[in-house]
């Protein structure tokens, strides 16, 4: 076997992640985030809470609860972002807040292959709010154009734990 020189990742090997804008993090997901906290869902929106990977202080992000064939997901637009990261390295294990009410899951991430049934119906709910992310792809796209942006969007099935 040679070694071969170490390379940087090709664009299709490093993990995909759109920050979000100035308007975004400034008043858009502050104000889901504040409604949220108060009890008003906003087509599904809870906060999620997860321990931080390096910090291990609980972190809050506004994100989007897809429901589907009786199922609960969590999809990430804008990739592989630091929830993702936390819920990787806390083993799954978060919280959904929605005002007082805290439910306890264990998020178990899906293969790229089981995403595009997941993908199509989180465009299909939320495509007005994050198709931007999605490079052209909405929920009327076939399966093998769901399937070929799949591994810039982390998805997972969660499984609510019993408090």
């Amino acid at each position: 076997m040679t070694d071969l020189p170490a390379t940087e990742p090709t664009p299709v090997d490093r993990p995909h992640y759109r920050a979000p804008g100035l308007f975004t993090r400034a008043v858009f997901n502050r104000l889901v985030a504040a409604l949220t906290r108060a009890g008003v869902s906003v087509l599904g929106s809870r906060v999620l809470e997860v321990r931080g990977r390096t910090s291990g202080q609980p972190r809050r992000t506004p994100v989007n609860l897809l429901a589907l064939d009786g199922r609960e997901y969590l999809v990430s637009p804008r990739g592989h972002t630091q929830w993702v990261r936390n819920a990787r390295a806390a083993g799954g294990e978060l919280d959904l807040l929605l005002g007082r009410r805290r439910a306890h899951y264990r998020a178990t991430e899906l293969a790229d292959e089981e995403k595009v049934p997941v993908l199509r119906a989180y465009l299909r709910r939320w495509k007005a709010e994050v198709g931007v992310f999605f490079g052209g792809v909405g929920p009327d796209s076939s399966d093998e154009e769901l399937a070929a942006i799949a591994h810039r969007h982390p998805a997972f099935v969660l499984e609510r734990i019993p408090a």
